[in-house]
């Protein structure tokens, strides 16, 4: 097993082949065997996006779809599995799709961005959108109503869907 250290100083010990499903593990994991000449001491992801809770469902998608390949699910019970994984709040899909992406875990990214593309497409206003991404409103009054006209299209496309 690899030690992995996250950038809250969590550290993981995860199978090597699990690792290598990250194209940049397998990078990292070169350069640290050749700059430390072992792969017994910590990889630190000092990355923001490689927070210990991050970084644990990251490892916990790669093992499961290890598992998968190994034994060679079929795809329906895959896509079953990524569904239920993914049902998580809306910051958490965000730190995924940053974590998948630094980490380059394709899989992992194409999933968290359609999780994402899914929800958006689900809002039916600004409000809507804010209130489940837990972001803050940080337009004045006067910039809400030039965007409103800007975009009157939108609103009005949206209440007759």
């Amino acid at each position: 097993n690899i030690i992995i250290e996250s950038c809250d100083g969590v550290k993981f010990s995860v199978a090597r082949d699990i690792l290598m499903r990250s194209e940049l593990m397998k990078s990292m994991l070169e350069d640290h065997i050749e700059a430390c000449g072992n792969d017994v001491d910590p990889i630190p992801l000092k990355d923001n996006c490689c927070h210990s809770k991050t970084l644990e469902k990251v490892i916990e998608y790669l093992t499961k779809h290890e598992e998968f390949e190994a034994n060679d699910v079929p795809a329906w019970q895959r896509v079953e599995w990524d569904q239920q994984f993914v049902k998580i709040d809306g910051e958490e899909v965000f730190n995924l799709i940053l974590a998948a992406n630094f980490l380059d875990v394709d899989g992992l990214l194409d999933l968290g961005c359609r999780t994402l593309a899914y929800e958006l497409g689900s809002c039916r206003s600004a409000e809507e959108v804010r209130g489940r991404f837990k972001l803050s409103n940080d337009f004045t009054p006067a910039e809400e109503e030039r965007l409103a006209q800007e975009a009157g299209w939108v609103e009005s496309t949206w209440r007759a869907a």
